[in-house]
């Protein structure tokens, strides 16, 4: 089917943002907002000297962390020349006036991060993680409700007044006021075929329904015809029945001799509703997550995706795609039907059809160069980059053993060639194809093997599953990770080895996992050892089919009963146990309450306020018995002590309190001390909260903070302060939010191990909603850049056990915790780079 379209093509590109651009929101004719990782939105404006160029005509600084949403305010009395409203990972939702480049308005009422913003009437409605909608009218939250019982994403008005939500539980939801009109059930696959292997060997092909849902990430009106969304719908499978991605279907002999088996596939997806539910029309071509999807008045469609390509959809074909150096994380498209995509590259690029504006020759080459320059730079062979791969010479230097592999640069490829020893020479295999770009190691499944990949080459013999030719599977020598490919256009399998592996075991367990006969386990045995180099191999067949409870079976040896199956190995997660502040200077502590109490002394209006010699000595008898650790389980305080401490922080001077504030923090360590403190919060008032509150609005004296938080964090070490915690985990975390972003290296890490101890016991408590504040918080700490390592690392020990254990893996991945523990990986501190893979071998688990 041909189709009337005219390719788009470079016009300009923007630089300024100083890292990922997440956001796009088109003002007018002649300017474009965007916001970015880097906490700014830009404001671009038509170069009045060159029509076809942007210029960045203001930078809006406002926003802690990274910004996501953005929405245009048309002109209006109260914005003459517009206004831009944002959202970000801060929890803010901050209008800006366009004209000024000031925020006019903070909106504070979401508890984890803003996800979308759209405009209903003059009021704003905002999306987020938290599960609900805000709506906001004269800087004032007038409504708010839970809309869906997972993340929200995406929130867009419809022509006709009604709101259309889209959720990581799968769902679009229509919405008039706060009723919910319809549900709109969440993306499923398309039609795929049924393979059967007949023993007669005859292929039959039939078509069946699958669903695979998955979170919904974006949406847009499509005028005249409904709502547009994206989605990340990931793995599937099919079988004679519909079954979820995570089941299995067991190879079976059913009657008539058929042999069903399911096979596995990846799609990502756009759909376009009708307003009634209806799927009108699906369009798969993307690769990787669908972020972003808009519309244009011409008919055509646009998206946005992590494969790196811009999308250009017309009558459901994909008509363009547009490669990008890094994740395309919207795309929107101008008034005149350009296109302006956002990259994590951190550059906004605008797209034409019109001739007139289309980028001149040069600026078209240097764009071609930095994409073919970006790619280079990634591709990897065998886990090493195409560039430090040696040369051809290296063959002039012979194997040390037979079947020893070695990969040279030819060119622009990576090229495998086998010694050959009775010879002694190098056989060319042939070209190797990427491996995976992010290790030095091939990975499947999360798991990592011991060499990068060496597919796709055929080698010279085709293992046959039948004596007949009408079935074939293909192996492809990938290092340690086969690629299995079984013909008829089904898709390429990885079968994965390590030396150390028992070949039976590997052969067993991917059968069952692939849905093949067992009877094959031989044969794939055999290539296993054959392309690996090994001979005369003694085999562990501790192996147990998990359906049947049969033990492997390995020519010549004995059965054995099972072992457990191996489960992946993390190094710094879960975490379990909580952390505390455990030291402090007691003489120093004494000596500035003293201190302090001589200046009220001396000042006549607060000599009320100044202590007796009675109470200066109990104070030292306090520090007498926090002092003898040895004796803190006989010891005991008076009750008169805890009243003395707790009426200093209620009376003395703001400025003066953080040394008592610093004996109530080790105080809560000692199990009599802890325990009348207790007492005491419950029956005054909660007097606690009452001192954070207190100290965290005026944050100009940072030892108050810093006593203060780590005196909460040490609560954690005591059982009895977890309802207390649990209670009030909100205005606590929020109290304490500023020190995420504090330049004092000390808060940093206080607040951290803060974050840390609410991650684990959130876990243990099974708190869904705290592990998603938690989660927020923590990954704010990680995407810090000027935070200190210890700090981030405990942030990325929260996420990663949030992860592991807690209820919130689908959060953390929708967050984008990948680019996070990429990051964390490259480190040169060890510690973070472990616990980047840790996080990254946890994402991958099913």
């Amino acid at each position: 089917m041909e189709i009337d379209f005219n390719e788009y093509q470079l016009r300009c590109e923007l630089r300024g943002h100083e890292d990922d651009v997440r956001g796009i929101c088109v003002c007018g004719n002649e300017r474009i907002a965007t916001s970015s990782r880097d906490k700014t939105v830009r404001l671009w404006s038509q170069d009045p000297s060159e029509k076809r160029k942007f210029v960045s005509s203001k930078i809006l600084l406002g926003h802690t962390s990274f910004v996501g949403p953005i929405a245009w305010i048309p002109p209006n009395d109260e914005f003459t020349e517009g206004g831009v409203v944002s959202g970000g990972m801060d929890t803010l939702v901050l209008v800006w006036d366009l004209k000024s480049g000031e925020k006019v308005q903070t909106l504070k009422g979401h508890s984890l991060q803003v996800t979308s913003i759209t405009l209903d009437n003059g009021d704003i409605v905002s999306s987020s993680v938290d599960c609900t909608l805000r709506r906001w009218r004269n800087g004032q939250s007038v409504e708010t409700w839970e809309a869906h019982k997972a993340p929200i994403q995406a929130v867009i008005k419809l022509p006709s007044g009604e709101l259309v939500t889209g959720s990581s539980d799968t769902t679009l939801k229509l919405w008039r006021g706060k009723t919910c009109l319809h549900t709109f059930n969440g993306h499923a696959g398309l039609l795929f075929i049924i393979f059967r292997h007949i023993l007669m060997f005859m292929l039959s092909l039939y078509n069946i329904d699958f669903e695979c849902a998955d979170t919904v990430r974006g949406l847009a009106v499509m005028a005249g015809l409904g709502v547009l969304s994206s989605s990340h719908d990931g793995w599937g499978f099919i079988s004679e029945h519909t079954f979820k991605s995570n089941q299995y279907c067991i190879p079976a002999l059913h009657q008539n001799n058929i042999l069903c088996f399911t096979c596995f596939y990846w799609y990502s997806s756009l759909r376009l509703w009708a307003v009634s539910g209806q799927v009108l029309m699906e369009m798969v071509g993307h690769t990787a997550i669908v972020y972003s999807v808009d519309s244009h008045a011409s008919g055509l469609i646009v998206s946005g995706s992590e494969d790196r390509f811009a999308k250009i959809w017309k009558d459901g074909v994909c008509v363009q795609s547009i490669e990008h150096p890094g994740c395309v994380w919207d795309a929107k498209f101008m008034e005149n039907g350009d296109i302006v995509t956002a990259c994590s590259d951190g550059v906004v690029r605008i797209w034409t059809v019109h001739p007139d504006n289309i980028a001149d020759q040069l600026e078209r080459d240097l764009y071609a160069s930095e994409l073919s320059q970006y790619k280079t730079s990634r591709k990897r062979v065998g886990g090493l980059k195409l560039e430090e791969l040696p040369g051809l010479e290296a063959l002039k230097i012979p194997g040390t053993s037979d079947g020893q592999t070695k990969v040279v640069r030819e060119g622009d490829n990576g090229v495998a060639y086998a010694w050959n020893m009775p010879e002694q020479k190098w056989d060319k295999i042939g070209e190797v194809v990427d491996g995976p770009e992010e290790s030095g190691r091939a990975f499947h499944d999360g798991v990592q093997y011991d060499y990068g990949q060496f597919p796709v080459v055929p080698l010279h013999s085709l293992l046959a599953l039948s004596s007949s030719d009408s079935f074939l599977i293909n192996f492809y020598f990938c290092g340690s990770v086969f690629d299995v490919d079984i013909g008829d256009g089904m898709p390429i399998r990885k079968l994965p080895y390590n030396r150390s592996d028992n070949p039976y075991d590997v052969a067993d367990k991917w059968l069952l996992k692939e849905n093949l006969p067992l009877s094959f386990r031989e044969q794939i045995v055999q290539f296993i050892l054959q392309n690996t180099g090994q001979k005369d191999v003694t085999f562990d067949a501790s192996f147990r089919d998990p359906y049947t409870g049969a033990n492997a079976y390995v020519p010549g040896q004995p059965s054995r009963t099972s072992d457990a199956s191996a489960k992946p190995t993390f190094k710094h997660i879960p975490k379990k146990g909580m952390l505390g502040f455990d030291t402090a200077q007691f003489d120093g502590i004494l000596k500035k309450i003293t201190e302090f109490n001589s200046a009220l002394q001396s000042d006549q209006e607060k000599q009320n306020l100044s202590l007796t010699e009675l109470d200066v000595s109990r104070l030292g008898a306090i520090v007498k018995i926090l002092k003898d650790t040895s004796h803190y389980h006989s010891s005991k305080f008076a009750d008169a002590d805890i009243s003395l401490l707790l009426n200093l922080l209620r009376s003395w001077p703001i400025s003066m309190i953080f040394p008592v504030i610093d004996l109530v923090r080790m105080i809560v360590l000692h199990p009599d001390g802890a325990t009348m403190l207790h007492k005491h919060f419950q029956a005054e008032n909660d007097i606690l909260m009452e001192v954070i509150k207190k100290v965290t609005s005026n944050s100009s004296i940072p030892a108050n903070l810093l006593t203060s938080i780590r005196t909460v964090t040490n609560l954690f070490k005591n059982s009895c302060y977890y309802g207390w915690l649990q209670k009030h985990r909100s205005e606590v975390l929020d109290a304490f939010s500023s020190c995420s972003s504090s330049p004092n290296k000390n808060l940093q890490l206080s607040y951290s191990t803060l974050i840390l101890n609410y991650a684990v016991l959130l876990i243990e408590s099974k708190d869904q909603e705290g592990q998603y504040q938690v989660l927020s918080a923590a990954l704010e700490i990680a995407e810090e850049g000027n935070v200190e390592v210890d700090s981030k690392f405990r942030a990325l020990v929260a996420v990663g056990s949030l992860m592991l254990e807690g209820l919130v893996k689908k959060a953390a991945l929708d967050f984008d915790v990948l680019s996070i523990a990429k990051a964390a990986k490259a480190s040169k501190e060890a510690k973070l780079a472990e616990i980047g893979s840790d996080i990254e071998l946890v994402a991958k688990q099913s």
